[in-house]
C-alpha cells in the first residue's frame, strides 16, 4: 500500500529454475464495484484505456457520492494486453478458478459501457534459465482522470511498491 495515496500494489516475482527458457505470462484481474454492491452498480460502470499511460480506467457516473472519481488498474510493463469485459475474460460459463482468457495468447482490448465490467491485464514475457523477473500491478483511485494519471506516473514501478 502507498502510505499517502489510495493505491494497492501486487508484486509478482518469478524465477526460472527449469533448466530451459520459458515463455510465460502474468495476469492481473479486478472486478469493479464502484459502489455498494456489484449487482447494483455493474451496469453503470464504464471502462476505458487511458491513452497516455495504458492503464485501465473505470468510472461510475451514477454514484452520487463519487461520480467524478476514476479507479485504475495498471502494470509496470508496456508489453500488455487488456480487457474491460468480464465475460470475455471468464468465458461463457467460465469461473475465476479457470478463466477462458488463460487459454488465449492475448486479450482483446475491449472496453466501454454496457459490459460486465472488470479490469484484466496480461503481460507476456520470456525468462531464460536462472533469470528472475518482477512485475508490479497497481490498483488505485484518483479524484478525476488527471489525478489518476498523476498517481500512475508517480507510483509506477517496483521502487514505489517497496517504498
Amino acid at each position: 500500500m502507498a502510505l499517502d495515496a489510495p493505491i494497492k500494489f501486487t508484486v509478482l516475482k518469478v524465477r526460472n529454475e527449469s533448466g530451459r527458457s520459458r515463455r510465460l505470462s502474468a495476469t492481473g484481474y479486478v472486478e469493479w464495484v464502484l459502489g455498494d454492491l456489484r449487482s447494483k452498480t455493474g451496469m453503470h460502470v464504464i471502462t476505458e484505456i487511458d491513452p497516455e499511460s495504458g492503464a485501465l480506467f473505470a468510472r461510475n457516473p451514477y454514484n452520487t457520492e463519487f461520480a467524478g472519481r476514476v479507479a485504475f488498474f495498471d502494470v509496470d510493463d508496456a508489453t500488455r494486453t487488456v480487457t474491460g469485459d468480464r465475460r470475455e475474460f471468464l468465458g461463457r460459463n467460465g469461473t475465476l478458478r479457470s478463466p477462458e482468457a488463460m487459454t488465449r495468447a492475448r486479450l482483446s482490448g475491449r472496453v466501454g459501457a454496457s459490459l460486465d465490467p472488470c479490469a484484466a491485464i496480461q503481460v507476456p514475457f520470456d525468462l531464460a534459465d536462472g533469470q528472475e523477473r518482477e512485475i508490479v500491478f497497481m490498483l488505485g483511485t484518483g479524484q478525476d482522470a488527471s489525478d489518476a494519471i498523476n498517481r500512475i506516473n508517480r507510483f509506477r514501478g517496483s521502487a514505489a511498491a517497496r517504498g
